[in-house]
């Protein structure tokens, strides 16, 4: 149960609550897979005026997605054990205060891509809709785990169109690429949440066909993974030490 909210809290602690809220650690880690997007696509480096933008894109679109996913998901977070001291739900960040940051969040993502190139532009609402409608799907379907790689490979794909201001085929290999990596590590993830999903009628692949299809599942996404950047390595004509990066990622 949600439970309202407290006291105001000092300006250093309430901002300490949202970069919780929002796992800014798990954004940090997702900026190197916009970082290579806009490296593979381009033969030089295409100076700090893009890399700024790609960053600040990068920032806007993961606090926003992180803080959409929270507040639908806060009713639901209230149930689990797991999840059942969340900000939102123990009451010591407001809704409105978190939809407020998701907007700040994809005004920052709309600037950045409107300072970078027309096809960036173009494509914002649907990135903007892919943020929107995830947190949504395990509500009616165990492919949630790959609308979140997806999402999340789309970093990748942005990287590459703030460089170069083209979709080309390697695009496309990379994204899918990042989305079948995030996508089996949230399968495994889903474990966690097995028994509680059933109980709950969400949906997840653990919850519909069990633990042993979800480890194969991952392992064949991960598999996949694989393949899919050694072909982005084939198709951009990558050199030695590309393929040396990728058999460090496989081991």
């Amino acid at each position: 149960m949600v439970q309202p909210l407290s006291r105001p809290a000092p300006v250093l602690q309430l901002v300490a609550r949202y970069l919780d809220l929002i796992k800014v650690e798990h954004t940090l880690f997702a900026l190197p897979f916009a970082y290579v997007g806009m490296l593979l696509a381009g033969e030089r480096w295409p100076g700090w005026r893009v890399f700024l933008w790609v960053t600040l894109a990068m920032v806007g679109a993961r606090t926003a997605a992180m803080a959409i996913n929270r507040l639908v998901d806060r009713h639901i977070d209230g149930l689990n054990p797991r999840t059942a001291r969340r900000h939102l739900v123990q009451g010591t960040l407001s809704p409105w205060g978190v939809w407020q940051l998701a907007l700040l969040a994809l005004v920052l993502l709309a600037l950045a891509a409107s300072q970078l190139n027309a096809l960036a532009l173009r494509l914002l609402p649907f990135a903007v809709l892919a943020l929107v409608i995830y947190p949504y799907t395990k509500r009616f379907t165990w492919l949630c785990h790959g609308f979140l790689g997806v999402s999340v490979g789309a970093a990748a794909a942005g990287g590459w169109i703030a460089t170069s201001g083209t979709l080309e085929l390697a695009t496309w290999t990379l994204w899918a690429a990042v989305a079948l990596w995030i996508s089996g590590f949230d399968v495994l993830y889903a474990l966690l949440d097995l028994d509680f999903d059933r109980r709950q009628g969400l949906y997840s692949l653990p919850a519909r066909f069990g633990t042993a299809a979800a480890l194969w599942a991952a392992r064949s996404a991960h598999g996949a993974t694989l393949l899919l950047l050694l072909g982005t390595g084939l198709l951009t004509s990558r050199g030695g030490i590309y393929y040396l990066g990728l058999a460090a990622l496989a081991l």
